[in-house]
This record gives C-alpha cells, sequence and structure tokens, in this order.
C-alpha cells in the first residue's frame, strides 16, 4: 500500500462535520493526543519497567499515522508530498546519514 493509498482509505474516515477551523482543530489535537499515547507506552516501558506490547505500539503508531494522513489531505497536500519533503529534509539535513557530529553541528 502507498502513502497516498492509505490516506484515502483513512480519510474515508474522517468525520466532516463542523466548520473548517474546529476540524482543523480536533485532528491537530488528535494527534498529540495519540503521540502521547506512544510517549506514554514508551515511558512506561523504558521508565518504569514495563512490558512494551508490540501490538499495541503498533496500533497507536497507526492513529498517528491516521491523523498525520488526515491533517495531510485537509490542508491540500498529498501524503506521499508530505513523506517525499521529509526525505528532502533529512537528506540535506544529513547528507551521510546521521551522526551526533552532524546533529550537533546543523544550524537548521
Amino acid at each position: 500500500m502507498t502513502f497516498d493509498e492509505y490516506a484515502v482509505e483513512a480519510f474515508r474516515t474522517n468525520n466532516r462535520d463542523g466548520d473548517r477551523e474546529k476540524r482543523m482543530m480536533v485532528m491537530a489535537l488528535g494527534l498529540a493526543g495519540e503521540a502521547g499515547e506512544v510517549a506514554d507506552l514508551i515511558k512506561k516501558a523504558v521508565g518504569h519497567g514495563h512490558h512494551l506490547d508490540l501490538s499495541v505500539l503498533k496500533k497507536e503508531l497507526g492513529d498517528v499515522l491516521w491523523y498525520i494522513a488526515a491533517l495531510s489531505e485537509f490542508a491540500g497536500v498529498t501524503f506521499a508530498d508530505v513523506a517525499e519533503a521529509n526525505i528532502e529534509k533529512l537528506r540535506k539535513r544529513y547528507p551521510d546519514g546521521f551522526s551526533h557530529e552532524a546533529s550537533r553541528g546543523r544550524t537548521e
């Protein structure tokens, strides 16, 4: 499945009720909430010694993905465009791949 195929499937389950500003706010807050759930799973595993259930992590990451796809579609950009723009940014930032030295010397 491509990013854009995923976005089409995901966006069909998006609530289109309400005004544009409210819908955008709900999607942004949903993204933040789902990212928080991912962070909480990792925090509990690393900081509290809980077992990291990968099936739960996968579901939560899927929820993050859904909100990114929905916000992309809402903004009128394809999910693939978002992914490609991110890779372009990373290639500029770390042309030889990540290193701690490159990260510390980064200006953007």
